[in-house]
């Protein structure tokens, strides 16, 4: 199988359970929930996504072929030391992530993270899965390590849940790039709610990818 992805690049991780930890992100091309064109957005069932998932052609980019040649790709944008840790992003990436790609990272030493809409069933062998469901999707993915729910979403708000069994709850407000911000809303529910915390996109406070 081929892997098409938009880019692969070391940095932090910038949200959610892990944030702060060095990372090299894989993202793959393509979602279920939103073509990435902008004359789809208000048709879509996800509206707010705020990445570039469209195409090749970003830092690292490509077409691969095969899961080793994937899996090298992100061992070389790894600087060596410490835990490999590579995150399987996008888009959706479990739309292309599978056995074989998941095999292959393993093999050269990586621990296997993913983040996900909850749409679709992950490959065995991911190590951390995070889930990010969306209001009007289906939601298959009820258990796993994080749930990373965006803040506030209409139809999908922490009230409303229905019962999951994951290890972190992550409340991150919405960015939609302008007002208003839903920060201090978020924050709020986190203190009257402490089985959840607040994620903030510190990648992008700090100006890394």
């Amino acid at each position: 199988m081929s892997y098409r992805i938009k880019s692969i690049f070391y940095t932090l991780q910038g949200e959610g359970a892990r944030a702060g930890r060095p990372s090299v992100f894989c993202r793959f091309t393509g979602c279920n929930l939103w073509s990435g064109h902008e004359a789809h957005r208000l048709n879509a069932i996800c509206q707010f996504c705020d990445t570039d998932f469209l195409g090749t052609d970003g830092p690292g980019g490509g077409v691969f072929a095969n899961a080793p040649s994937l899996a090298d790709a992100v061992a070389a944008a790894w600087p060596g030391g410490g835990a490999p840790y590579v995150v399987c992003t996008g888009g959706e990436p479990l739309l292309q992530l599978d056995d074989a790609l998941v095999g292959a990272f393993h093999e050269r030493g990586f621990e296997v993270a993913v983040e996900t809409n909850g749409t679709r069933e992950p490959p065995a062998g991911v190590d951390w899965l995070c889930v990010s469901p969306k209001a009007g999707a289906p939601w298959l993915l009820t258990r796993g390590d994080e749930l990373k729910l965006i803040y506030p979403q209409p139809g999908l708000m922490p009230d409303d849940l229905p019962a999951t069994g994951f290890q972190h709850y992550c409340l991150q407000p919405m960015d939609e790039g302008g007002e208003p911000d839903h920060t201090p809303a978020a924050a709020e529910y986190c203190l009257a709610h402490p089985a959840w915390r607040l994620s903030l996109q510190t990648h992008k406070y700090l100006g890394l990818p």
